[in-house]
C-alpha cells in the first residue's frame, strides 16, 4: 500500500484540490481536516472524500473561491456567511473571535450558514478544547433519516459534539451521528462491494437491508430509535432554523452531483468552565478516573487521540484503488 509523508499528503491533497478550482486560501482547513481525520483512524474522512471534495469543486457544489464574511451581532455572538466553500474556511474564521469572545464573556456561540460538508465534527470541537473551553458543536447533513413510523427523510445523519479540556488538551471528545453510523461508513462499503451489519440502514421500501448499494437508496437507521431521531431534530434547530441552513430535505447530496451547493448550516458553542466553577479541573478529574479506574472501560474520543499520537510519527497509508482514483484528477 502506498504510504506518504505527512508532507508529501499535503502536497498531493492541495494539488488536486487548487487543479479542482479551489483557490489556496480555501486549501488549508480542508485539508488540515483531512489529515486529522486520516491521522485519527476516521479514514471514511480522510483521502476517502478528496476525489468527492474535487469532484464537487468542479461541478458547482463547492464554491472554490468563496469569500468568507463574519458578522459579530453581539459581544458574545458571530454568524459567518461560508458563501458556499468549505466548512472549514469559515469556521477558521470564526474561531479567533469565538476564542476572544469567550474569554471575555465566559460563553460565546458561533453559527455558520451556506456551507459544505466540515467533516469530521470532533477536529473543530477538539480544538476549542485545546483552547481550554469547553466545545459544542452541531452540523447538519442532506435528509437521510426517516421519523420513528415514517419512510421518508427528514433530517440527515446530523452529528453533534463535545469536547472538553483538561491541562492543555482534549480530555474527552463525545462525537456521534444521529445514525447508528456516518453515512460514509456505508459509502465506502458500497464502493467496495462489501456489505453491511442489520440495523444501520433501510431500503427505499423501509426495509432492513445488509445491502450497501440498496442503503444508499434508501434512509439510517437512528442511533437508539426514537432517541437517534430526536437528536438529529435537535441538530436541525440549532444548524438550519437557528444558524441559517438549509433544511435536510432541502440540501443536495454530500455525495452525488445532484444539485446544486447544499448550502448546510454548523452552529458551535464555546464555555469557560473555569468562569462558572473554579474547582472544574478537579470535578473533571474525578469523573475521568471513575471511568478509567474500571477495567476495559475508555473515555469517549480516546481511541482517536491514542491512534493520532500514533500515526502523526508514521506516513500515510492509500490503497491503490483510492490512489488511482486520486491520480486521475
Amino acid at each position: 500500500m502506498p504510504k506518504f509523508s505527512m508532507s508529501e499528503a499535503f502536497k498531493l491533497a492541495k494539488e488536486k484540490l487548487l487543479n479542482s478550482g479551489c483557490s489556496e486560501e480555501n486549501c488549508i482547513g480542508i485539508i488540515d481536516g483531512i489529515l486529522d481525520a486520516e491521522l485519527s483512524g476516521i479514514k471514511s474522512h480522510g483521502f476517502h472524500y478528496l476525489p468527492i471534495y474535487c469532484n464537487h469543486l468542479k461541478i458547482g457544489k463547492i464554491k472554490g473561491k468563496a469569500k468568507v464574511s463574519a458578522e459579530k451581532i453581539s459581544v458574545s455572538a458571530l454568524k459567518v456567511n461560508a458563501d458556499n466553500g468549505f466548512a472549514h474556511t469559515a469556521i477558521n474564521l470564526g474561531f479567533s473571535s469565538l476564542f476572544d469572545m469567550c474569554t471575555n464573556s465566559g460563553i460565546a456561540s458561533m453559527s455558520i450558514f451556506n456551507s459544505y460538508n466540515c467533516g469530521v465534527l470532533g477536529f473543530h470541537t477538539k480544538r476549542i478544547a485545546e483552547k481550554g473551553f469547553v466545545g459544542m458543536g452541531f452540523t447538519n447533513a442532506p435528509a437521510s433519516i426517516a421519523p420513528i413510523g415514517g419512510k421518508k427523510a427528514v433530517v440527515g445523519t446530523n452529528p453533534f459534539s463535545i469536547a472538553v479540556p483538561l491541562e492543555g488538551k482534549a480530555a474527552i471528545i463525545i462525537d456521534q451521528s444521529a445514525s447508528v453510523v456516518a453515512k460514509s461508513e456505508i459509502s465506502v462499503r458500497a464502493k467496495s462491494g462489501e456489505s453491511i451489519p442489520e440495523g444501520w440502514a433501510f431500503d427505499a421500501e423501509g426495509n432492513v437491508t445488509t445491502n450497501a448499494q440498496k442503503a444508499l437508496k434508501g434512509t439510517m437507521a437512528p442511533c437508539g430509535g426514537y432517541k437517534g431521531f430526536g437528536t438529529g431534530l435537535l441538530v436541525e434547530i440549532f444548524t438550519a432554523c437557528i444558524a441559517g441552513g438549509n433544511l435536510g430535505t432541502q440540501a443536495s447530496s454530500f455525495a452525488g452531483e445532484d444539485g446544486g451547493p447544499p448550502s448546510t448550516g454548523q452552529f458551535f458553542i464555546a464555555i469557560n468552565p473555569e468562569k462558572f466553577n473554579s474547582n472544574y479541573p478537579a470535578t473533571m478529574k474525578t469523573l475521568i478516573e471513575s471511568i478509567i479506574e474500571q477495567e476495559g472501560a475508555r473515555l469517549p474520543g480516546s481511541k482517536r487521540q491514542a491512534a493520532f499520537q500514533k500515526n502523526k510519527v508514521q506516513d500515510i497509508e492509500i490503497n491503490d484503488q483510492l490512489l488511482e482514483r486520486i491520480n486521475q484528477i
